[in-house]
């Protein structure tokens, strides 16, 4: 188990005065039966009142508005998380127990259909079939299926987009975490396994040293049901273990943004982002 401090700062600097601003941050984590949240708070300046719940999909959403002018606009997240490592640990269930299982609920059901962001490539989903055919245990076959995209893709920053969808980014065979998450759900949804989107963070740092921050970054990795919830990161080919903290799930990366808005005014918007990862514990 790791405990880690996590300073996640972002936001907008305008070319002039907006009349007013109006957002969702999805930044802070959540305790699962897999990481405790020691403490977490949001600051943002400039200063307003904050509405904090939980989406749909389980994550913590802080909503705000900043109704007078300004020029940039800045939050910053702090988080303190304990982490213990989730491995993978195969249910055995079959393919057609498996079909049973994910109608019974409609958190399974909805994770089987494709959206734009993750409709897979031709090639992706006949590698998926192939790697299918091979396993009794769906679970095992998706443990294979998210390892074969983790290998096939290159990380590489700036050939990829926000928007980029799995088919581009799988014809460029390069891309960064949230592309080979959205890859590899696509893959998975094919051939019947309920696959989500997860977002959060990764220390960058497997022997990191306790009290040293490390520039970080928010990262993306997958889940997949085979009889119960299990996570990978394809980015990486590696269970999710104690540097992987969880902010929140959903369909795509457009159901997690860490940040996400509107403003008025015909002035242009540059972002700012930048991630401190500190090992306590």
């Amino acid at each position: 188990m790791k405990r880690l401090r996590i300073e996640h700062e972002t936001g907008f600097v305008y070319e002039g005065d907006v009349s007013a601003s109006y957002n969702e941050a999805r930044m802070l984590p959540g305790t699962t039966d897999s990481q405790f949240v020691l403490s977490s708070s949001l600051e943002i300046e400039p200063s307003t009142a904050v509405n904090s719940f939980v989406d749909y999909f389980g994550t913590r959403v802080s909503s705000f508005d900043v109704l007078s002018p300004h020029r940039g606009l800045r939050i910053t997240a702090r988080s303190l998380v304990e982490v213990r490592p989730r491995p993978i640990e195969h249910s055995g269930l079959t393919w057609e127990r498996l079909a049973t299982e994910a109608a019974r609920s409609i958190t399974t059901v909805e994770q089987l259909s494709q959206t734009p962001r993750t409709q897979p490539h031709p090639e992706v989903v006949e590698i998926a079939r192939s790697i299918a055919e091979r396993y009794d245990d769906p679970g095992r076959a998706a443990h294979e299926v998210c390892m074969a995209i983790g290998y096939a893709v290159e990380y590489v920053y700036g050939v990829t987009g926000v928007h980029s969808t799995a088919a581009e980014a799988w014809e460029a065979r390069k891309g960064v975490c949230q592309d080979m998450a959205h890859i590899a759900i696509g893959a998975l949804r094919a051939i019947g396994i309920p696959a989500r989107y997860v977002s959060g963070y990764l220390h960058p740092q497997a022997q990191a040293e306790i009290g040293v921050p490390v520039e970080g970054e928010s990262h993306a990795w997958v889940e997949w049901f085979a009889g119960e919830w299990t996570g990978f990161d394809p980015t990486n080919n590696t269970e999710i273990g104690d540097r992987h903290v969880l902010v929140g799930r959903g369909r795509d990366y457009n159901d997690v943004p860490p940040l996400r808005g509107v403003y008025g005014g015909h002035y242009k918007a540059e972002l700012g982002v930048k991630v401190t990862i500190t090992r306590e514990a």
